[in-house]
């Protein structure tokens, strides 16, 4: 697998996290080493997730005690087929399957999950001393957004309860949030970042491409290119920098050659929002805006972002769709958020 490819670790509990079989004798002991190895993958932006046949008070209640319960995100405890779990986890944080890795004792189980998953990476618990060492569980930068991943994304299940139990429209729940987006012009600090958007983001990324950092630190410093990262937070915390454009510039066109967004940020309607206002730039500037849109397995939802924004489809070559903006009029900032740019 490349370089940082795993994006969450799914640990089985008995005999895998700790040894012995917690419904048998309570008295289980976690392997050694293996709260250092949650650690440091939380640390390098790893999520830590649980898929394991058991009792699930019983088992919250011992990760607790142990202390490490805070490190798992939406922990699957039941008697589902773990196959189950593992597509549920994957759902829930809204992930590529072929993003988890899989760690149990039982060859069973990591059969049945591959089986079924045949893009997870399953592990035996076996393993677990190289685990840090695996080329899929190194990401290539560490950068603040990585370091925070998992308390960002436990805000995000806070946000996401606070939604469900909200009685009003979707609208006045966004204005609740009291969400503002900054905009800024992408500087040598953001670059790690920008690049782990690239790699990392697959539904909300109008081509799929990917650049690096020394491709991007070309752009942020020729005049020929324009580079914005998108910042949001709300009355709940920060959710990073979520957002990434990137423009070529021409004397009458600016050619968009990239637009995402985090999959985490998917329903706060802020997507259209960074794409108007690289709409509004472009009209500043007296200039025509012209998208790419490279359709790939999962970034539908770009192409009808572009669409509601009210870009037309002006040409197409083979997977390569160029869609013109309309220039005519500046496009508003919804009210449900402020936007800072500068």
């Amino acid at each position: 697998m490349a370089g940082g490819k795993i994006k969450c670790v799914v640990w089985d509990l008995d005999n895998t996290l700790w040894e012995g079989i917690l419904l048998e004798d309570e008295n289980v002991r976690l392997r050694g080493n293996v709260v250092q190895t949650i650690i440091k993958l939380d640390e390098r932006g790893i999520l830590n997730s649980i898929s394991s046949k058991n009792d699930y008070d019983t088992a919250i209640t011992k990760l607790k005690a142990f202390g490490v319960f805070e490190y798992f995100i939406y922990p699957q405890i039941n008697w589902e087929p773990k196959s189950v779990s593992v597509e549920n986890i994957a759902k829930l944080i809204n992930i590529g399957i072929d993003t988890i890795a899989f760690i149990d004792d039982q060859k069973f189980e990591r059969d049945e999950v591959s089986y079924t998953h045949p893009d997870v990476l399953c592990i035996d618990s076996a393993e677990i001393g190289g685990l840090l060492a695996m080329d899929a569980l190194n990401p290539k930068f560490v950068t603040d957004d990585t370091r925070n991943r998992r308390l960002l994304y436990q805000n995000d299940i806070k946000r996401n309860r606070i939604e469900e139990e909200f009685s009003g429209t979707k609208e006045q729940f966004l204005e609740m949030l009291d969400m503002t987006l900054t905009i800024t012009k992408a500087g040598e600090e953001d670059l790690k970042r920008a690049e782990e958007l690239t790699v990392r983001t697959h539904q909300l990324n109008s081509t799929g491409y990917t650049y690096s950092y020394e491709q991007l630190r070309e752009f942020i410093n020729s005049e020929k290119h324009l580079v914005l990262v998108a910042q949001l937070d709300d009355k709940y915390g920060a959710y990073g920098k979520i957002g990434l454009v990137i423009v070529e510039k021409e004397d009458k066109v600016w050619h968009l050659n990239l637009l995402l967004m985090s999959c985490r940020v998917m329903s706060r309607g802020v997507g259209s929002v960074l794409l108007n206002h690289t709409v509004n730039m472009a009209i500043d500037n007296n200039v025509t805006l012209c998208a790419k849109f490279v359709p790939t397995p999962r970034n539908r939802i770009m192409y009808i972002t572009y669409k509601f924004c009210g870009f037309k489809e002006i040409e197409k070559s083979d997977d390569l769709i160029i869609l013109k903006a309309n220039s005519e009029t500046k496009q508003p900032i919804p009210g449900y958020l402020r936007l800072s740019a500068g």
